[in-house]
């Protein structure tokens, strides 16, 4: 599992060490915002991306979307990721 957000380092570092306690690592897509705008959900006027979470099989496929407040918690990423292994 990997984070991707469109926030700069020390602020990613900041949420994910200090407020949220993330077992996962956070990358920063701060200064072009290119996976944000490959993926589809860089809101271009505002810099900043729709909230998502993609799961991505062994093979690339994109195999789950979650959007919205409801893609911060990663519960339906993991759901998701399980039901993929079994396949």
């Amino acid at each position: 599992m990997l984070g991707i957000s469109t926030d700069n380092l020390p602020t990613l570092n900041h949420w994910s060490k200090e407020e949220l306690k993330l077992a996962y690592p956070l990358a920063s897509d701060f200064a072009e915002r290119k996976v944000a705008a490959a993926y589809g959900v860089l809101i271009k006027q505002s810099g900043i991306a729709n909230r998502a979470t993609f799961v991505v099989d062994a093979d690339g496929k994109i195999q789950h979307i979650e959007e919205g407040s409801s893609a911060v918690d990663p519960t339906g990423a993991v759901t998701v990721c399980a039901r993929v292994k079994k396949k």
